[in-house]
């Protein structure tokens, strides 16, 4: 599918061809927080130290394109010199174990398998939403979940490992399903490509994220399940920032969180303006990136603001994180056999920039 990420700069405007500069040099001043430093001293270490943040090709990043379009990162004092664009949490997660991304937006689970199998030094600041994944059905080849388990019927899922995979494995066990007989048929896929082969007849049934779950909808398949249904109080994505980067600059780390629960806030007050906003930045990614190469010029595929607002109902936009729930997401993740043992939670979370 060519290559899983791109590089871009940042305008009030949108998002250009390369990167995109919302950053602002005004530094955090003693009046608004704990630094020590002088104006001139925070502003260059800043700029000694970019913030590179990474988000996830898809509106479970709906926060990040707000605040970038809004210009509340630099309303709220924060430096961020480049985003980069994953087209899945799991190649995300490998990113997150180079070094090169000083924070990102990231679905919970591969945050995790990035922890406990990469050794990423990364901590978890705050949440951005719950759910955000679901299953999809031919309506007349499945009529209830049990279908699923046919021998006949034709299984997408993204790989072993991922959030949808983890969702999957919640739904088989909620409901009493025989993972025996369903998920060695599963066919392996990116997002994009299990959209097409929903689209074109290929696959009956399909484990998605959104927005790519109800894109599977609007092609005639049916949402037959949600997160909500298979795993109540499910966190879907996370901030993550490189534990350098907290030691090193905690008001930037501040500021970054400060601005995630403000747009988190405009995006639920403004649903409507902020699915614009986030077609318009997934919009530009599919048509100037690779990201989207399997689909490029089929008008039928194209992101509208009508489609992201439809997907972002599926997600419950909220930074909170519920220890208790991100414990159980690391036992399951041990359980399946994606990471070699659990861990305390305490361990991935550093949530004190919440308060």
């Amino acid at each position: 599918m060519g290559p899983a990420h791109k590089g871009r700069t940042m305008n009030r405007k949108g998002i250009t061809r390369r990167s995109f500069l919302i950053g602002s040099a005004a530094a955090v001043s003693a009046l608004h927080g704990a630094s020590c430093c002088t104006m001139f001293d925070a502003w260059a270490a800043r700029k000694a130290h970019p913030l590179r943040i990474a988000v996830e090709f898809n509106d479970h990043a709906a926060c990040a394109y707000v605040g970038m379009d809004r210009g509340i990162y630099k309303e709220n004092g924060c430096e961020v010199e480049v985003y980069e664009s994953y087209i899945t949490g799991a190649a995300l997660a490998g990113a997150l174990t180079k070094g090169n991304t000083s924070a990102a937006y990231i679905c919970l689970i591969p945050a995790i398998h990035a922890y406990a199998n990469g050794g990423a030094p990364i901590r978890v600041v705050c949440g951005t939403h719950l759910y955000g994944y679901g299953l999809a059905v031919h309506p007349e080849t499945i009529v209830s979940l049990e279908d699923i388990a046919k021998p006949e019927v034709r299984i997408g899922c993204l790989r072993e490992g991922t959030s949808v995979d983890a969702v999957m494995h919640r739904t088989i066990e909620r409901f009493g399903l025989d993972a025996r007989e369903i998920v060695p048929r599963v066919k392996r896929m990116g997002p994009a490509a299990a959209v097409m082969a929903a689209s074109t007849g290929q696959l009956d049934a399909v484990f998605l994220p959104e927005h790519w779950l109800t894109m599977a909808e609007s092609h005639g398949f049916s949402i037959l399940l949600t997160a909500r249904d298979a795993w109540p109080g499910m966190i879907g994505s996370v901030l993550v920032v490189r534990e350098e980067r907290i030691r090193d600059t905690p008001q930037m780390v501040r500021n970054l969180v400060r601005s995630t629960k403000k747009a988190t806030e405009w995006i639920r007050t403004h649903p409507r303006e902020s699915a614009r906003i986030v077609a318009r930045h997934l919009s530009f990614e599919s048509e100037r990136t690779r990201l989207m190469d399997l689909i490029e010029g089929r008008e039928e595929y194209s992101i509208t603001p009508d489609l992201v607002v439809r997907s972002m109902k599926n997600l419950d936009y909220s930074t909170a994180v519920d220890a208790g729930v991100v414990q159980a997401m690391i036992d399951n993740a041990a359980r399946l056999g994606n990471i070699k043992r659990s861990f305390a939670a305490e361990k991935i979370l550093d949530l004190r920039f919440l308060g």
